[in-house]
């Protein structure tokens, strides 16, 4: 099973052949690496990934990793978190409700923004507020007024 590591604190002047050849010495151990670059200046975002073969080259890795100076910086090296199920599925009800099959694009055409003004019904033990209770009283005797009348 493969590990993904998480390399942080990059120099944002960092290009993907120099990432490359600070894991030289173990690539036999290295199934892929991966520099994190922005899109719009394609520089480096100050992070990046390598994923290797097994758990104990990870540990072995960030160990002899970590601390490290790239260019007068820290490297910082530690295993990456998996990504939850939990925010995955979160997110795939919205796109999914989303007018023209969930894709974003620059147009601006197609969907519509949601309103989420959702209230949760209030506890039954809460009270209102005291400034308001006695034109909320007022307010349901004429609602009830009303649909008695009705």
């Amino acid at each position: 099973m493969s590990v993904r590591l998480y390399i942080g604190n990059l120099p944002r002047d960092l290009e993907r052949e120099e990432f490359e050849a600070v894991f030289a010495e173990d690539v036999d151990n290295i199934v892929s690496v991966k520099l994190i670059a922005d899109r719009k200046t394609g520089k480096c975002r100050g992070f990046g990934f390598v994923t290797v073969k097994t758990d104990e080259i990870a540990d072995t890795l960030v160990s002899k990793y970590n601390g490290q100076a790239l260019q007068d910086i820290t490297l910082k090296v530690e295993k990456a978190m998996p990504r939850s199920k939990e925010n995955e599925g979160a997110a795939a009800p919205v796109a999914a409700n989303r007018k023209g099959g969930g894709k974003r694009n620059g147009s601006g055409g197609g969907g519509r923004k949601s309103n989420n003004n959702y209230i949760a019904p209030a506890p039954e033990n809460t009270q209102p507020d005291p400034r308001w209770a006695s034109d909320l009283e007022k307010l349901k005797e004429m609602l009830a007024a009303q649909t008695t009348a009705s």
